[in-house]
């Protein structure tokens, strides 16, 4: 029996305005939780593709539970994201063209590559949240709490969720596929493809979004082309468009934190590994606590003022 709940969640982005820069003290980090929710919503719509088309397959009455609970979850992830996007197109409706994009990024990979692949693509890049998470998880104080509290919620939410299914992906996948090897084969061009759509986002970010509101140029995340712009400062005869100052989101944060967060991510992607042994966030045992406890978690920061 699966150990995984499915929440259904509301964050509230239709009862004003959802602000771009919705952590003012990080601008880089701020942009990058964005093109995460334009990526969630493509990506996660695969997958539910995906999980249908693997489910027939399907042979062990457990992996079956196991996918069933993972694609709800996922499911529901999409659902939220596509709030928090809405709210953001309303401000922007140039975004709508970026959501486009992206979404046609993953319906194009759903219907180009073959259903081993999608399933590698699946368990490849789930493997990596539970350490790319835990190190945001650990630093909520600063990522996440001075910021607007339902786009914070949502990110804790979705990431205490993703620790909680950390192992469903490769569950599956070992069930269907089954093969370290073509799993390690198939992981270079299946992060291509993830740096791609985020760059697709980030460009969209910078097109559509007046940099008085982003206050960084979106594309600052990707140290190639951070380059590029260091260089063209220093040869006028490059200089092409400057989108604003540069940026990342986590110069804040302990070298040796995130070094071994690369680590993770590295471990993530060898043969045989075991996600029921990665290091979790403190967070995530507190927040399943509270939720069970019924606390509001759609108000993470807030809701115990809003009590008073």
């Amino acid at each position: 029996m699966t150990d995984l709940h499915v929440r259904k969640m509301s964050f509230a982005f239709a009862d004003y305005a959802v602000p771009f820069l919705w952590n003012e003290a990080n601008p880089a980090f701020s942009s990058m939780a964005n093109a995460v929710s334009f990526l969630a919503i493509g990506f996660e719509k695969m997958i539910v593709k995906t999980i249908l088309q693997t489910k027939p397959l399907i042979t062990d009455p457990a992996v079956a539970e196991e996918a069933d609970a993972f694609m709800r979850q996922e499911g529901q992830h999409s659902a939220a994201h596509r709030q928090h996007v809405k709210g953001l197109i309303t401000r922007y409706p140039g975004l709508q063209e970026t959501l486009d994009e992206v979404i046609g990024e993953f319906d194009r990979l759903t219907r180009d590559r073959s259903l081993n692949y999608r399933l590698a693509y699946t368990a490849d890049l789930e493997a990596t949240f539970t350490p790319v998470f835990k190190l945001m998880l650990d630093h909520d104080s600063t990522l996440f709490r001075p910021g607007d509290d339902r786009v914070a919620s949502l990110f804790i939410w979705h990431f205490v969720e993703e620790v909680e299914h950390r192992g469903s992906a490769l569950i599956i996948f070992d069930s269907v596929v089954g093969s370290d090897v073509y799993r390690m084969r198939t992981s270079p061009s299946i992060f291509r493809h993830v740096m791609k759509v985020i760059r697709v986002a980030c460009a969209g970010f910078n097109k559509h979004v007046p940099l008085e509101d982003r206050k960084i140029d979106a594309l600052s995340m990707f140290a190639s082309h951070r380059h590029k712009q260091n260089l063209c400062k220093r040869l006028p005869l490059l200089r092409g468009a400057d989108n604003g100052p540069m940026g990342r989101a986590f110069d804040h944060l302990p070298l040796g934190e995130q070094l071994i967060a690369l680590t993770g991510i590295v471990r993530s992607q060898l043969p045989k590994h075991n996600p029921a042994h990665e290091k979790l966030p403190a967070l995530a045992g507190i927040w399943f606590e509270r939720y069970e406890a019924g606390y509001d978690v759609s108000r993470w920061y807030t809701a115990d003022a809003a009590a008073l």
